[in-house]
């Protein structure tokens, strides 16, 4: 990226909230609230009850996410209405698959053709419901993907991202239908799935490979890296081969190992289950964020990238759910040893925030 791009960047931790909480989090809000008056007016109520449900339960999915936006203020009108429109889809979708009144891939499959649309400024939005009973939606997936296409054509070097962003949302939507068929069909699936992508991150096993295509943050980076003019095609890998499989999977892997109990509860696929123990599960948890600290160093603002790494690890290992689990708060306590000031400014205002909105 150019000089001028790092030199926008945030570098410290302070400098980094102040953007978040100033201009950031706010403007979050102000969209979230639009997408909330339009879940409200969905006709079908299924559909209504679950976009309601993901917006309300899954908002700081959208607060985390648009943090990339405080990397170059001066697009924050385009990168936070794209990141959470994008964000509300595949939490949408994500509600949908998991309480679904089916289970078949072909459904899985056509709705998640929604964020694949959303990524190509050329796609025609389609009847993504097809495949299931509840259908009306009043236009609200079909708007979200209007939205993601609306502000992508505005990052001037899109097309030469655009390749990795599709391969990383490809990869998205084959998880979300493989984790979410019928229970026998799941592992034979996700086993098969991962041997056709053997060559992608082979020092990883199967479920942290699956976690890093779960994650939506390559995605975001790779946005913030096409509103630079002239990116070159070198920069835009970097970008993608410094994310993924690394940064990806220790988000993911974060996410499920505070949903361990839930999961369990709501008959849900955990990638953090398939561990011999739980020293294994910090083992390899730890050996990711290690490979995720040393993947940013390639890239120009690696200090702002290692905050969001140090982030990370702050925001789910302060959730509430951790200390409802001894095992989990074991593993955080593990995870937290040696934590860098960054981390323990972060992990500490995550415990503030959440006592300021309870």
């Amino acid at each position: 990226m150019s000089a001028t791009k790092r030199r926008l960047m945030p570098t410290g931790a302070l400098r980094m909230m102040y953007r978040v909480y100033k201009f950031v989090l706010p403007e979050v809000r102000s969209e979230l609230a639009l997408w909330r008056q339009r879940a409200a007016s969905i006709p079908d109520p299924e559909l209504r009850t679950q976009a309601l449900a993901s917006l309300a339960t899954k908002q700081f999915h959208c607060e985390g996410g648009a943090v990339y936006a405080a990397a170059i203020p001066a697009y924050r009108h385009v990168l936070i209405p794209l990141i959470v429109a994008l964000q509300t889809i595949s939490d949408y979708l994500d509600n949908l698959c998991d309480r679904s009144t089916s289970q078949e891939a072909d459904d899985f499959r056509l709705l998640h053709q929604s964020m694949l649309d959303a990524i190509d400024p050329c796609a025609t939005a389609r009847d993504y419901y097809e495949h299931r009973v509840e259908r009306d939606d009043g236009g609200y997936l079909q708007q979200l993907v209007l939205v993601c296409q609306q502000a992508i054509k505005q990052l001037p070097s899109y097309s030469c991202v655009q390749p990795y962003v599709t391969e990383l949302v490809s990869l998205y939507c084959d998880l979300q239908v493989y984790k979410h068929i019928r229970i026998e069909q799941r592992g034979p699936e996700l086993l098969a799935w991962r041997e056709r992508f053997g060559d992608l991150a082979p020092h990883l096993q199967w479920n942290e490979f699956a976690a890093a295509t779960g994650s939506t943050l390559g995605m975001f980076m790779l946005f913030v890296a096409a509103a630079e003019n002239g990116l070159a095609p070198d920069e835009a890998k970097r970008v993608r081969d410094s994310y993924f499989p690394h940064v990806c999977g220790l988000h993911i892997m974060l996410d499920y190992l505070i949903d361990q109990e839930e999961d369990l509860a709501g008959g849900d696929l955990n990638f953090c289950n398939y561990y011999a123990d739980q020293e294994t599960l910090v083992s390899r948890i730890g050996f990711i964020a290690d490979h995720a600290r040393k993947d940013v160093r390639r890239l120009p603002d690696s200090k702002f990238h290692r905050l969001v790494i140090e982030g990370l690890l702050a925001l789910y290992l302060s959730d509430p759910k951790v200390r409802s689990q001894r095992d989990v708060k074991r593993v955080a306590r593990r995870l937290m040893r040696r934590s860098p000031l960054s981390r323990l400014f972060f992990y500490w205002n995550s415990i503030w925030i959440r006592a300021r909105q309870a």
